[in-house]
């Protein structure tokens, strides 16, 4: 099943508009230098929690919660991530998923399942690797954005306010990339 590295239990902020709870996937493929849920790096991890407490959580909380939002880590590296959003809807809870945009081709079936995607931009794609430290990631973000933008899916390009982006007109360069290629606003996140 899933692998959960966390879980908060009501949240205003982590999907617009709606009371969630957050379910955190362990593990990412990225190792960005400001990340500040580094206990979830790792694809296994002690003291994780369990896909059933989860579940009994959220039963209890039916009426209470409007959505569930699938955070992480990058959830979208989990195979049971589309079956876990299944039964979440099944649930009645909208759904929330916060991406990177790591694996396109996951990211590509679960759009469908999703109702709202915040999509984290590290950078202007050809720089990624300088912040994810991994080759080829431009490419898997640019891939997931188009994916996002083209989905009907609700949606927020966000990144995270690293020093590095105010160096050499990296931020405006990525704020360019959203707002006047996509057509969209860059929600800035602070560290």
């Amino acid at each position: 099943m899933l692998n959960i590295g966390g879980l908060t239990p009501c949240t205003a902020i982590d999907y617009p508009g709606e009371l969630a709870a957050v379910v955190f996937c362990q593990g990412c493929p990225w190792r960005c230098a400001y990340c500040h849920n580094r206990h979830l790096l790792p694809e296994q991890a002690d003291g994780t929690i369990r896909w059933e407490e989860v579940i009994r959580f959220l039963k209890r909380r039916q009426g209470l919660l409007d959505a569930v939002v699938f955070s992480g880590g990058e959830p979208t590296m989990q195979a049971w991530l589309p079956a876990a959003i299944s039964t979440v809807k099944q649930l009645g809870f909208r759904v929330g998923l916060h991406t990177a945009g790591a694996f396109p081709k996951v990211l590509e079936q679960v759009l469908p399942l999703t109702d709202w995607v915040g999509m984290d931009i590290k950078a202007p794609f050809e720089a990624y690797e300088q912040v994810t430290g991994i080759p080829g990631s431009g490419e898997s973000a640019r891939m997931s954005a188009a994916l996002v933008r083209t989905s009907g899916v609700s949606h927020q390009f966000r990144t995270t306010l690293d020093p590095w982006l105010l160096e050499d007109g990296r931020l405006e360069r990525l704020q360019e990339m959203v707002t006047v290629g996509w057509g969209e606003k860059v929600v800035i996140q602070m560290i």
